[in-house]
């Protein structure tokens, strides 16, 4: 007897550097489709990660004609009162680079005088959500608690990788972990969430 079909889901996001780690988690478990080209970037307006997510799936799964999968990520930072939050992509500006948000990120953790670790905690948090053709949806949830370095450690992964350290791990950044981040990351943990709920 031939094995079951994976479950085909369209991918909503268009950056690269996610696209590749949420593959990578999901490799055996989902039969991931690339977003539909030419389709216009989703003007992320939400207040909230669930809402962003839901924009994303939505306007894709309406071009794909398919299920599609879409994720928002945000940075919690405790003493910036959660921010970035929900702007996380675009903390320095709506053309910010990496670099760019990660420099506002530790110029702000300076000026509000979180110097220590216990003052620098944080959370990375990824909202998952499928959305069906019928309008039916599923959402999961990864969180990682961590702290927010002094200073880059690192040049792996992406976004704020460099300055978090996660509380699991053993003291190195994520962009110090390389493909180990994926078994205590955010992303990771959500993406299989999702692979537990659609199996």
């Amino acid at each position: 007897m031939s094995p079951d079909p994976l479950p085909q889901l369209v991918c909503a996001s268009a950056n690269p550097d996610k696209v590749a780690e949420i593959a990578l988690v999901l490799d055996g478990l989902v039969d991931l489709l690339p977003r539909p080209a030419g389709l216009a970037d989703v003007v992320e307006d939400a207040p909230d990660l669930q809402g962003n997510a839901r924009l994303k799936a939505v306007a894709v799964c309406a071009a794909a004609g398919a299920a599609a999968v879409s994720d928002d990520t945000g940075l919690e930072v405790d003493a910036l009162e959660g921010a970035p939050g929900v702007r996380s992509a675009r903390y320095a500006g709506d053309d910010a680079s990496y670099d760019d948000n990660v420099a506002k990120l530790l110029d702000e953790l300076e000026r509000v005088g979180a110097h220590t670790p216990d003052a620098r905690t944080a959370r990375f948090r990824t909202v998952v959500m499928v959305v069906r053709p019928d309008g039916s949806e599923l959402t999961v949830e990864g969180v990682v608690e961590g702290v927010i370095a002094p200073a880059r450690q690192g040049s792996g992964g992406f976004g704020y990788d460099p300055v978090f350290v996660p509380v699991e791990g053993d003291g190195r950044s994520f962009a110090e972990m390389g493909d180990e981040k994926h078994a205590i990351s955010h992303r990771g943990r959500a993406f299989r969430a999702l692979a537990a709920a659609l199996s």
